[in-house]
């Protein structure tokens, strides 16, 4: 099969690999109708999450069609399904409390422990997202196995096409766990930093949830458009001083809950993040984080602190003290996805939420490598690039 594969610092290529097989009862495999390519897969492009190996098949944001299964496999063939970005065994501790993104056993035992080293514990399993996470192949490609997957994969009605329900994947449930993860009351403001793919849903969900007020905080004026078209107030960094405007919007108290959507490669010329871009671009394991700073400081005395952004390693010059000082509760990990698809796919059908306005690109998966470059180089304009297996090329 031709698939999508990691061969260095921004040097990914589309090849000619194996096909995968059913190693497992509880396996299916599903021919890719589309795919997505993530922010988090950016990361991987230039070079700052470890654990990855050349040729290794990128992409986790996947749906398809199930072409074969295993004998304990509830899926049957030819039915469409999402599939979320965790593997989730349905079976451990954290996946019976809908910790999906926490599973104790979907990494394999011999790949446990580099991610037990940096975090206490080993990461679950994710599609596509290096040796840390047990180096899953991705659905960049033709074909995905799909382990576990009587728990995984949401099978989607007919009616509804790629383009709506793709996100349930990742994105999506990712953005309404940001939202929910700020723990959201009728008269919050909430200010959403990153209006990348995540932070435009997490702005959607949270105004589905009741906020009062939502402001939006980037630069690039596509991605604040659309912001602004979804409901939110919005304000580029790079002309407004932040911390001062949020203030204002506030009242003078500061935001009720802040919502760090931007993740360790944040963008800007603050000094604290000119000296993390020198660092990481040397090696050393240091995320920049300096929307959360940001965010940390925005935020009223007893606020509320969400953090859907991926971070990785270490960050400098962090404000513990304001955490401490000013009461705040904090949220994050990786999505529940299985917790939510449900849920979302409900909205999604009955018109609470659209999805297809954040798609920008649709290019075959041979064009993959033109996807990334572009995704990296023009973020106001590529807000979503979609994989489709077999199309045909595109000038």
């Amino acid at each position: 099969m031709r698939a999508l594969t990691w061969h260095g610092t921004k040097d990914v290529r589309v090849e000619t690999v194996d096909d995968p097989e059913i190693v497992n009862p509880r396996d299916a495999i599903i021919k890719i109708t589309s795919t997505a390519i993530c922010g988090s897969d950016l990361h991987l492009y230039d070079g700052v999450i470890p654990g990855l190996k050349p040729g290794d098949i990128l992409g986790h944001e996947n749906m398809g069609e199930v072409v074969e299964v295993g004998p304990k496999s509830t899926l049957k063939k030819g039915q469409r399904v999402v599939v979320p970005f965790t593997i989730s065994c349905g079976g451990c501790f954290h996946c019976h409390i809908e910790q999906y993104s926490a599973c104790e056993n979907s990494n394999p035992a011999e790949k446990q422990d580099m991610s037990a080293a940096l975090y206490g514990q080993p990461m679950a399993g994710l599609f596509g997202y290096s040796h840390l996470t047990g180096g899953y192949s991705g659905g960049q490609a033709e074909y995905l196995r799909v382990p576990f997957s009587d728990v995984g994969p949401i099978v989607i009605p007919d009616h509804l096409e790629d383009d709506k329900v793709l996100f349930l994947s990742d994105i999506l449930p990712t953005g309404w766990m940001a939202a929910e993860n700020a723990d959201i009351q009728p008269d919050d403001t909430v200010a959403v930093w990153g209006c990348g793919p995540v932070g435009l849903f997490a702005i959607q969900s949270a105004l589905a949830m009741g906020a009062a007020q939502v402001i939006a905080i980037d630069h690039y004026p596509h991605r604040l458009e659309l912001a602004r078209k979804l409901g939110a107030k919005i304000i580029n960094f790079r002309e407004t001083h932040v911390l001062e405007a949020l203030m204002e919007m506030s009242g003078g108290i500061g935001v009720d809950a802040v919502i760090d959507a931007v993740g360790m490669e944040a963008h800007g010329f603050a000094l604290d993040n000119m000296l993390e871009v020198v660092k990481q671009k040397v090696g050393i394991g240091a995320d920049r984080a300096h929307a959360l700073r940001e965010a940390l400081l925005a935020v009223r005395f007893g606020g509320k602190v969400s953090i859907p952004g991926v971070y990785g390693g270490l960050t400098d010059k962090f404000p513990t003290g304001a955490i401490m000082e000013k009461g705040l509760q904090i949220k994050t990990g990786q999505t529940h996805v299985q917790k939510y698809t449900k849920l979302l796919l409900e909205k999604i059908e009955d018109g609470t939420l659209d999805t297809t306005f954040l798609i920008s690109h649709r290019l075959p998966l041979e064009q993959a490598a033109e996807g990334y470059k572009n995704f990296k180089e023009q973020q106001d304009t590529w807000t979503k690039v979609v994989l489709k297996p077999g199309m045909e090329a595109t000038a």
